[in-house]
């Protein structure tokens, strides 16, 4: 039987981010990726332009920066302005790509089309054998199986509806209205060639169905032709409850680190596996970051579970958060998980 010093599940930005500070400190680490290669992901592809150097994400990868967000509810239109950007694009497979090259290249193994089927206290069974591990991490999204594990429901749950389309559009859009969208919203994040069209909210506010109706109704009423392109659904888990577990952790959406206010997920995926990876490495480490994270995360479940509900009260708080980053008393990076 192969033994590792720790096993990750799950091939996505934390996965990834951990495995390779894990093997740069000369760790054996090996990925558990059940598909056989990376596929279009459920991503708008929005970063805080703040994170990109505490990301290191190389200038290649980044497909537009916006230092203007255009917001828009039924009473108003706000083009929110910084002298720097405030969000930048990134595509999620190219990310992908060089998350696996970067730890590839640290000596962490890659095992793609190997899915975990099977948990113990000491080893992971896969289709291809038993390997064991002194250290597991659980880096397999919303439906993860390292968190079920563990017996950790994950009641609170976003649900996101995306469409890639194959034109670039000239800004970055927010669409508040609940109306529409109950207490979500509707985005457009241009990308290099293309640009996101898609829908977030909490999915016992506003079923998955139904969001992809509406948003389909509104991108017709904005004259954006979603004809040809396929529509892309996930769950997105935010219900935190914890990343360390002794031996086993939990980062990204497997511990529900998403925001559940916006459905922001890449900054809390690779910030996390990297904590969780220096966290391995030394018991002491005080993971500053990742405390830092929880605490935006935190803040931002108390938002979505204010804004669930009445529609009324939602539209009106909208309304009014909406003016108040108008008139400058409230910074639009209140909105962001960094």
């Amino acid at each position: 039987m192969d033994h590792f010093h720790t096993i990750i599940i799950g091939g996505g930005p934390a996965g990834l981010s951990c495995a390779a500070a894990l093997a740069e400190h000369g760790r054996r680490v090996i990925v558990l990726e059940r598909r056989k290669r990376p596929g279009p992901k459920v991503c708008a592809g929005g970063i805080p332009w703040r994170a990109r150097e505490e990301l290191q994400l190389p200038e290649e990868l980044i497909e537009g920066s916006f230092p203007a967000q255009h917001v828009y509810t039924p009473r108003q239109r706000a083009v929110l302005r910084s002298p720097n950007p405030i969000i930048s694009t990134v595509n999620r497979e190219r990310l992908g790509q060089w998350l696996t090259r970067k730890a590839r290249e640290a000596g962490a193994v890659i095992a793609d089309g190997c899915p975990a089927l099977k948990i113990t206290a000491s080893q992971v069974i896969t289709p291809k054998g038993r390997l064991s591990y002194k250290n597991l991490v659980g880096a397999d999204g919303s439906s993860s199986i390292v968190r079920r594990y563990l017996q950790l429901p994950a009641v609170k749950m976003g649900a996101g509806i995306n469409f890639q389309i194959p034109r670039r559009l000239p800004h970055m859009e927010w669409h508040l209205n609940a109306a529409r969208f109950n207490s979500g919203y509707a985005w457009i994040f241009p990308h290099r060639e293309s640009s996101s069209i898609g829908i977030y909210a909490e999915r016992h506010d506003l079923p998955p169905a139904l969001m992809e109706k509406r948003l389909r109704a509104w991108a017709a009423a904005r004259n954006i032709n979603l004809t040809g392109c396929r529509a892309r659904a996930a769950l997105i888990n935010f219900d935190y409850r914890g990343w360390n577990f002794g031996q086993v952790f939990l980062t990204g959406d497997a511990a529900g680190l998403a925001s559940g206010f916006t459905g922001e997920g890449i900054y809390p995926a690779i910030i996390s596996g990297r904590e969780i990876a220096r966290t391995i490495i030394d018991p002491a480490h005080n993971p500053r970051r990742l405390q830092r994270l929880i605490n935006r995360h935190r803040r931002h479940q108390r938002m979505q579970k204010f804004f669930t509900g009445n529609k009324v009260i939602c539209q009106t708080a909208l309304e009014m958060i909406v003016l108040a980053m108008r008139i400058g008393l409230l910074d639009f990076r209140l909105l962001e998980m960094y």
